[in-house]
């Protein structure tokens, strides 16, 4: 073989080599391995015809529609002359081509009333007029049935995820201007140099991208903090919540009690189960799933020593006869509106001595922070004051059981906190359409604002001692408990919403022996 020769077979076994590698437009089409779509022109021309006629709308508009149209109009006032974008986001992708269960953006959802699964990939957007601003809810509306994204698009065609609204539903249903999704990149960037544009950042790469190029000569500095005002001022427009949202809440949190229903009947088969945790939340989440849109988060079903892990949603566990477990669970309404409830059940029906004297400090805890809410309508109550009336309880609790270094006053001082090793978080928090709703708002309308009425938030103290805690008796290590309530403040004081539910020791053990019996 010449050198020639041998140099011609290289380059030929070089070229086969490389034309066996996958190219990257092959290996992105092979997502659809799965799915061979027909798509003859007979096929197109069958399935577009002899459809029953689409309804009409009714023409009412959804009982959320006036409180919606009342939260833009008090978002409208905060930024005169700017054009305001809120995105829903997209959908976002599990594994390979399977979507997460789309949830919107609650800023969007607060705006719009648009609940459980709508719409993915819309923008609400607030152009400003003379008097205020017009209100625009770009979408993407069903695909006539001549159409391939009909039959064709796995993640929008109707006979993949159901019939989409059309446009002129949105119209009826919301009570506001309802316009195309293609439309939506001009409307969103049109004069962005001249007109100050508010985004909510994060919601939507594709917006945080656009607006990025369309404000590109704009001092970038500025951008950001006109977009950081608005995300900050929609968290503070939750703050109080209209009748619709305390509504919402209350049908939250009754569906919530039901899971906990299902929970105490659900404990004797967690008992005998080797991952019982899951037993658990099992039974709450299923109960959510069918009575509202499911849980608002993930449940935590954290039994013996998991229970003093904060957030344990692992819940592979087993559920030891003569454990306290503890779960944190909410259902979330059809309008996304959720609750959040902490209980800390005996496994056997009956708490220890240990496990008692611990339970019995939480509840105390509570119904100290409790009535420190209730004076509001008397004095001045501040939210942070919620968790120091908690705290004072459970320091003096600790001190008694001589776990703390010094005294409990030395202990509730800022430069003592020992009392914390037991208890890290906070003992309140805001809730609504996210469970830790209004995050984003300042400190002065959060931590330091005076309780108002339409307020919803949670008491939760808790203990945990860890069961290699040196620090504490040998006695309470592996025990962990949590007790959670979600507070509505009223005119002349507070409600506990979720008060379906036994909070003392005597009444939960009352409580499991009649759903068990």
């Amino acid at each position: 073989m010449t050198s020639t020769d041998a140099s011609a077979m290289q380059d030929n076994q070089a070229a086969a080599a490389q034309a066996d590698k996958p190219r990257p437009d092959d290996v992105a089409a092979r997502v659809n391995n799965r799915s061979r779509r027909p798509n003859s022109k007979a096929f197109r021309e069958f399935i577009a015809r002899d459809w029953a006629p689409r309804p009409d709308p009714d023409g009412v508009a959804a009982a959320v529609a006036p409180y919606a149209a009342a939260r833009r109009e008090a978002i409208s006032k905060k930024f005169p002359g700017d054009r305001l974008v809120i995105p829903a986001g997209p959908l976002k992708v599990r594994s390979n081509d399977s979507d997460y269960r789309f949830r919107p953006h609650s800023a969007f959802a607060h705006l719009t009333g648009f609940g459980r699964d709508h719409e993915p990939d819309a923008v609400l957007v607030l152009e400003p007029t003379d008097d205020g601003h017009d209100a625009q809810l770009f979408f993407r509306p069903r695909a006539g049935r001549d159409t391939e994204e009909f039959y064709a698009n796995a993640r929008y065609g109707e006979l993949w995820v159901g019939v989409r609204p059309s446009l002129e539903e949105v119209e009826a249903e919301l009570d506001v201007e309802a316009r195309h999704l293609d439309d939506c990149a001009d409307a969103v960037t049109k004069d962005a140099g001249a007109i100050r544009v508010r985004l909510v950042t994060g919601a939507d790469p594709t917006y945080d991208q656009m607006l990025a190029v369309a404000r590109a000569d704009l001092d970038a500095d500025e951008t950001a903090a006109a977009d950081a005002e608005l995300v900050e001022t929609l968290s503070e427009l939750r703050l109080i919540k209209d009748d619709y949202e305390i509504a919402q809440m209350r049908e939250a949190i009754a569906i919530t009690a039901g899971g906990f229903e299902q929970i105490a009947r659900a404990l004797p088969r967690a008992i005998r189960h080797d991952r019982g945790e899951r037993v658990v939340e099992g039974a709450f989440e299923s109960h959510a799933r069918e009575d509202g849109n499911g849980v608002g988060y993930e449940t935590i079903a954290a039994s013996g020593p998991h229970a003093c892990t904060l957030h344990w949603i692992r819940n592979d566990g087993t559920v030891d006869a003569g454990d306290v477990i503890l779960v944190d669970a909410g259902a979330e309404a059809d309008s996304l509106y959720t609750a959040d409830v902490t209980r800390s059940l005996p496994t056997s029906g009956t708490y220890s001595d240990a496990q008692r004297r611990v339970y019995q400090a939480v509840v105390d805890a509570a119904d100290a922070a409790f009535a420190v809410a209730a004076e509001h309508g008397e004095r001045e109550v501040r939210f942070r004051d919620l968790h120091a009336a908690a705290m004072k309880v459970l320091a003096h609790r600790l001190e008694d059981w001589g776990l703390l270094p010094g005294t409990a006053e030395e202990s509730l001082r800022e430069d003592g906190q020992f009392h914390r090793r037991w208890m890290v978080h906070g003992t309140s928090h805001h809730l609504g359409l996210d469970v830790h709703d209004c995050a984003q708002a300042r400190a002065e309308m959060y931590m330091d604002a005076l309780l108002e009425p339409g307020m919803v938030f949670t008491i939760e103290p808790g203990l945990y001692f860890k069961e290699d805690d040196l620090a504490v008796p040998e006695g309470l290590r592996g025990i962990g408990v949590r007790l959670e309530d979600d507070v509505l403040v009223t005119a002349d004081g507070v409600e506990n919403l979720s008060a379906a539910l036994p909070r003392t020791p005597g009444d939960v053990e009352a409580w499991m022996r009649s759903l068990q019996s």
